[in-house]
């Protein structure tokens, strides 16, 4: 069994997650719940779950306030939220994982699932989060999972992003790369708005670090590494005209 707490302002919203949870998820046994951060800062030092289900927006503060307030963050925890873009944004790029209200069932299982197999965040996932909510802004850094690690680098410092099936080999400004355990697609959605730009199916770019475009030999950008990447024919004249306006 699964020792947990639900934090939520919200009774109805509490009731809900516990049955849910007895229908889908009986690994996990309810020991306390709270209504807010005060009351939830006591129950979880008082009781000592394993797993804290988070809700973010409450009366009394958010629960980023809880675990500014909590430490150590020896529990693991899943957030739930409304559809709020930029606490999404946020949990994305710091690599933490949450849960959209209303609840899906089958997403409440596979969230309670990564949480039994994994550890507890690292500090610094959680550090990275509560700048990014704290900021308001675009992030300038992003948690980078690989099968060893968690690594929390500058988006500044990314070159560029390769397709490797399942995974994706980041290549940065030093030389240096790493293979991530999520698509391409995922980190497109990320890093879109950062200027980065989806130039080949297999292929991401950073559009700061474009030394040139060569048209011959079906087209190909040269990054300032000079690493050649292709470009895709429905992409060609979106390149001619970023690299114009550059």
């Amino acid at each position: 069994m699964i020792p947990s707490v639900i934090i939520d302002d919200v009774k109805k919203a509490r009731q809900t997650l516990q049955a849910d949870l007895r229908d889908y998820c009986p690994e996990v046994k309810i020991i306390g719940e709270a209504d807010g951060v005060v009351n939830g800062a006591k129950v979880i030092r008082n009781l000592k779950p394993e797993l804290v289900f988070l809700d973010i927006q409450m009366q009394d503060g958010s629960g980023f306030d809880l675990l500014e307030i909590v430490d150590p963050i020896d529990f693991k925890i899943i957030f739930t939220t409304a559809s709020d873009a930029f606490a999404i944004r946020a949990f994305k790029y710091a690599a933490i994982d949450y849960l959209l209200k209303p609840i899906d069932p089958d997403e409440l299982k596979l969230a309670v699932k990564k949480a039994a197999d994994k550890q507890t965040y690292p500090r610094e996932n959680i550090d990275l989060l509560l700048d990014n909510m704290k900021s308001r802004q675009f992030p300038d850094r992003i948690a980078l999972i690989t099968q060893e690690k968690i690594h929390v680098t500058k988006i500044e410092d990314i070159l560029r992003c390769e397709s490797n099936v399942n995974y994706t080999m980041f290549y940065f400004t030093n030389g240096k790369k790493l293979i991530v355990t999520k698509t391409l697609k995922e980190f497109d959605g990320m890093l879109k708005d950062r200027g980065f730009v989806r130039v080949h199916q297999s292929h991401l770019i950073n559009s700061k670090y474009i030394k040139e475009y060569v048209k011959v030999d079906g087209g190909y950008i040269v990054m300032t590494d000079d690493t050649p990447v292709p470009v895709s024919g429905r992409k060609k004249q979106m390149i001619v005209e970023l690299i114009s306006n550059m």
